[in-house]
């Protein structure tokens, strides 16, 4: 579907692993700006020869606006954020948004870069699936004060560990109790209705 923004029509597709946690990223920012858009969904077991020829690495999310090709999933949100800006999920200050972005980087680094090796099952899962759980148990006690990652306010930080918090079952990745105020503010994302339409059914048959 088009896309309208000032009047111009604009086709904007995603192309998204209909399992794929970086993808369902994309997909939460698309719903929650309440944007019209097109999501190609791509089985991950038997990529279409197309991603390769619009992504080098052969991997999704990738997005695709007339000549514009996008495919990390961090770029492509900030892209959309900027691009239609309401509601805006990256902070306004610069000083908000330097440490936002500064605060995305540790948690690819020491959070995220895991999940690969839960989704292929490699040797090293179990030791991935402990880093994970301690991490984000420190997280916890932040969430005993505020809503969301960065305060009050809804945040690209809360987009980028939703698909996480919502594949605990699925990863087999068990928090302990004192992570409790991390699961309520999960809770909160679960029930937002970007978050909710953005679900494939896939991943909707993840959670028990």
């Amino acid at each position: 579907m088009p896309v309208r923004f000032f009047g111009v029509s604009i086709m904007m597709n995603l192309y998204s692993g209909t399992t794929c946690p970086f993808s369902q990223r994309c997909r939460i920012v698309l719903y929650e700006k309440g944007m019209d858009f097109q999501v190609i969904d791509v089985d991950l077991f038997a990529k279409p020869e197309d991603i390769a020829m619009i992504n080098p690495y052969g991997r999704v999310p990738v997005l695709v606006e007339r000549d514009l090709i996008l495919y990390e999933p961090n770029i492509i949100n900030e892209y959309i954020d900027e691009r239609f800006p309401h509601p805006q999920l990256m902070p306004a200050d610069p000083i908000m948004r330097a440490r936002a972005r500064q605060l995305l980087i540790t948690m690819e680094r020491e959070v995220f870069s895991y999940i690969d090796a839960l989704e292929k099952n490699l040797k090293t899962a179990d030791k991935a699936r402990q880093i994970i759980r301690d991490r984000l148990t420190e997280m916890a006690p932040v969430f005993v004060k505020q809503k969301h990652m960065l305060g009050e306010d809804f945040s690209m930080l809360d987009v980028a560990i939703a698909p996480l918090l919502w594949r605990l079952d699925h990863y087999a990745i068990e928090l302990p109790k004192s992570a409790a105020p991390l699961m309520k503010f999960a809770e909160r994302i679960f029930s937002r209705q970007g978050f909710i339409d953005a679900l494939t059914p896939s991943e909707k048959a993840m959670r028990r």
